[in-house]
């Protein structure tokens, strides 16, 4: 009998939410559109883009959870209000507890209206044909200009941890590291509907 080799490791999937969505006029995760809930789309998008287990980091908006099924691990980021890097580390918290079995987080946010799960799996097969996971970083790019969602490989996830602070969530780290750019322009804008 020919040995099979084990499936190899998915990464998990983190969806940032915790935003109170001034310019919107309500949290982040309680937006709909007409498509529906941008939060449970966003998980959606993840899952069907090959992320499995999913967190979701809540904040201004904690009943945005009842929105969500059992499947879904749910973070509350205390702090929030400090800015995007308080839901990453609060996100890259869970995911680390999810135990050393996964590699790597694919980091997404809920005011990304148009992505599609396509650009989750270019993003993770990219990062995969880079080398190993656990080292890898990744991330979409939208006509050469680098976007959501990031791939972080276990072995970044201490030092983004450490620059996520404020709004600018892991840049920093990354604008110093070794990141593969994966083009997803012909499949989506990238556009973030909370940006100005």
């Amino acid at each position: 009998m020919t040995p099979v080799d084990p499936p190899a490791p998915t990464p998990a999937g983190l969806l940032l939410a915790a935003g109170a969505g001034s310019r919107m006029g309500m949290p982040k995760a309680l937006v709909h559109d007409e498509r529906g809930s941008w939060l449970e789309r966003g998980v959606e998008v993840l899952r069907r883009g090959g992320c499995d287990p999913v967190v979701v980091v809540l904040g201004a908006a904690p009943e945005a959870a009842d929105l969500l099924d059992g499947s879904v691990t749910v973070v509350v980021a205390e702090d929030w209000a400090d800015g995007m890097g308080a839901s990453l580390r609060a996100g890259l918290a869970a995911v680390a507890g999810l135990g050393p079995a996964v590699p790597s987080v694919v980091v997404s946010l809920v005011d990304l209206p148009d992505l599609v799960p396509e650009v989750v799996a270019r993003v993770v097969g990219g990062a995969v044909g880079a080398g190993a996971a656990a080292g890898t970083l990744a991330r979409a790019a939208y006509d050469g200009v680098p976007g959501h969602p990031v791939l972080l490989g276990r072995d970044h996830w201490a030092g983004v941890n450490a620059a996520a602070t404020g709004d600018r969530g892991a840049r920093d780290y990354l604008a110093t590291a070794d990141v593969v750019l994966v083009e997803c322009g012909d499949l989506a804008s990238g556009r973030d509907v909370d940006s100005r």
